[in-house]
């Protein structure tokens, strides 16, 4: 098994909110007092149900077996103006780059990007006020207090997209897992076949002086991935999260380099305009394949607005450049 099937992006969950604690009627009395004011206390608040940034995840596999989340009710308020106790919180911790969604609206509610950052997604219900609150000149003795505010229960949507510095652009069987593989500690699967990447895999590229960046290898886009056919849109959203985009075109490709780099561009301007102001990288992989002659000719069908490098994984031609000029992208975007 590879690591892909641990790999969950995305998950559906019912979260349930405590319901407040209801405030007190109590009137004050004792020993000495036969017939005190009001002294009842508040509710309570319920339990939230609250997602957490967790910078040691990386996928929402914990949370896929979940169905339901629930949080705990608030206690009613008692005399001596005590307050209840406040209802259990329930906290969701995910990887960052996650997005929580309504499920019924698809509305984005928030997204979590930061080590430690909390967000409610459903709130608990407030707790009732005790008597004390509405005593007056008039109504000294109130002997009625505040319900607690009902919890709400919804459907929501967690989706994960992948935070990286670098993300690999390419039909698949371009050489991006094989270049991952090489670049970093990462195993992908690799295999001379169209979709052996199912899910993204993260690498860490060690450069100069002790330095380092997160690349991704997402899975090979193809005409009419913006549509939804092959892998499609469910790929394309991890896209989105990288700071560069490493396009990535074979040397022994049936179409030239501006052809095949035009279909991938068109291909991401479809699914998401955005993405064309991310700077561009290309490499044009399997270049151990092509002799000097054959590599000058192929020099001059490079695009023009795009920096370019040969590289070979296998023969480890080009990486230190390509390395430079990512770090390069990288530090510009930063």
């Amino acid at each position: 098994m590879s690591q892909g099937s641990n790999f969950v992006d995305y998950v559906k969950i019912c979260c349930r909110s405590g319901h407040g604690g209801a405030g007190s009627a109590h009137l004050h009395r004792d020993k000495h007092t036969a017939k005190g004011g009001p002294d009842g206390g508040d509710g309570g608040r319920g339990g939230h149900v609250i997602v957490k940034g967790n910078a040691q995840l990386w996928t929402l596999l914990h949370l896929k077996y979940r169905k339901h989340v629930i949080a705990g009710n608030g206690d009613s308020g008692g005399s001596s103006l005590r307050s209840g106790k406040t209802g259990e919180d329930d906290i969701l911790e995910v990887p960052l780059g996650t997005i929580a969604r309504d499920a019924e609206t698809g509305e984005v509610i928030f997204e979590i990007t930061k080590d430690g950052e909390t967000r409610i997604l459903t709130e608990g219900g407030r707790g009732g006020l005790g008597n004390w609150h509405f005593k007056s000149a008039t109504q000294q003795t109130p002997r009625f207090a505040q319900p607690g505010e009902a919890g709400k229960e919804d459907w929501n949507i967690l989706e994960l997209k992948i935070l990286a510095d670098v993300g690999l652009v390419g039909f698949p069987n371009a050489g991006k897992s094989t270049l991952l593989s090489v670049l970093s500690a990462a195993k992908p699967e690799i295999a001379d076949y169209a979709f052996t990447t199912l899910v993204p895999n993260l690498g860490i590229v060690a450069y100069r002086d002790n330095k380092s960046f997160v690349m991704a290898d997402i899975p090979g886009i193809i005409e009419g991935a913006s549509q939804g056919k092959g892998l499609g849109i469910r790929f394309l959203r991890h896209i989105e999260r990288n700071s560069v985009l490493l396009f990535m075109i074979p040397a022994d490709t049936n179409r030239t380099l501006q052809q095949e780099y035009d279909i991938l561009l068109n291909e991401l301007q479809a699914y998401n305009p955005e993405l064309m102001h991310k700077p561009r990288l290309l490499a044009v992989t399997k270049a151990d394949l092509l002799d000097e002659e054959l590599q000058q000719e192929m020099s001059r069908e490079l695009p023009a607005d795009i920096p370019a490098v040969f590289i070979s994984s296998v023969a480890q031609k080009g990486l230190s450049e390509l390395k430079d000029k990512l770090w390069q992208a990288i530090n510009q975007q930063a």
